[in-house]
């Protein structure tokens, strides 16, 4: 699988207003739901980093545009031409646990990179962590079936890289989540973690450029925001590699469940 995102000026906050706003208006919204659901059960209890994306169209290495709204977009997805012959009995299959796509709190990469996990959240309740509009997008479909989020630091806890995966009943539904996140990761995106007290780590300001990624698996859409602690906009190619690698290591551990086969 290759990654669909090519890179925009890292830094150029101004084109991503709308994202940073955005970004507060789920704080916001987030913040009153669990107030009115506490006590309630409710896992997923998450707060989100506001900042700017590395926004990116395909391969032009100009300024990127702020995105048209698109909240009352309706889109239609039929099977991908690879889908798998056996995708009934797949999809028949109990959607991936928490501890399936994120086993380990330390993990290390095939380039002997190493990471350390610092938060897990996971909630049925998939809006509870993502915007309005892509919330209304997936209640179009047959909804959203999990929501899993891992929040990943490397070996200096510099970085911080939250990588979500979103598994639904239904492949059409995960290709339409698909095809607009990648049209319109300002709309339709997932939140970052914040890092939780007992971690050490600081929460990044708001208005700090990083990197947004995803990848689609069988029925699930992996996603990874990546960006420096301290909020700084320097070594784009190093944040970059992290989320892209840790966007990977998730991914593969989704398909190794999803689709036992490809393995």
């Amino acid at each position: 699988m290759s990654f669909g995102d090519q890179g925009t000026p890292y830094g150029a906050v101004d084109p991503y207003t709308q994202w940073v706003v955005e970004q507060e208006r789920i704080r916001r919204r987030r913040r009153t739901r669990r107030a009115v659901a506490a006590g309630t059960g409710v896992v997923l209890v998450a707060a989100i980093a506001a900042g700017a994306v590395l926004f990116a169209g395909g391969d032009g290495g100009g300024e990127a545009t702020a995105p048209p709204s698109s909240a009352a977009a309706s889109v239609t997805a039929s099977l991908p031409s690879d889908a798998p012959s056996a995708l009934p009995s797949l999809l028949s299959r109990p959607v991936i646990r928490p501890e399936q796509a994120f086993p380990a709190k330390s993990v290390r990469l095939g380039d002997g990179s190493r990471y350390e996990r610092v938060d897990l959240a996971t909630t049925t309740d998939c809006s509870e962590g993502m915007s309005p509009e892509l919330a209304a997008l997936i209640q179009q479909g047959q909804g959203c079936k999990r929501l899993t989020a891992a929040l990943f630091t490397d070996a200096e806890r510099r970085s911080q890289v939250t990588v979500t995966v979103l598994s639904f009943r239904t492949v059409q539904d995960a290709s339409k989540v698909f095809a607009m996140a990648s049209m319109d990761p300002v709309t339709y995106q997932v939140v970052s973690l914040d890092p939780p007290p007992e971690a050490g780590l600081p929460t990044v300001p708001p208005g700090s450029a990083g990197v947004f990624r995803r990848l689609m698996t069988v029925r699930s859409v992996v996603f990874a925001n990546g960006q420096w602690g301290d909020g700084t906009e320097t070594d784009e190619a190093a944040i970059t590699e992290e989320t892209e690698d840790l966007l990977q290591y998730a991914d593969d551990n989704v398909v190794a469940y999803e689709d036992p086969s490809t393995v």
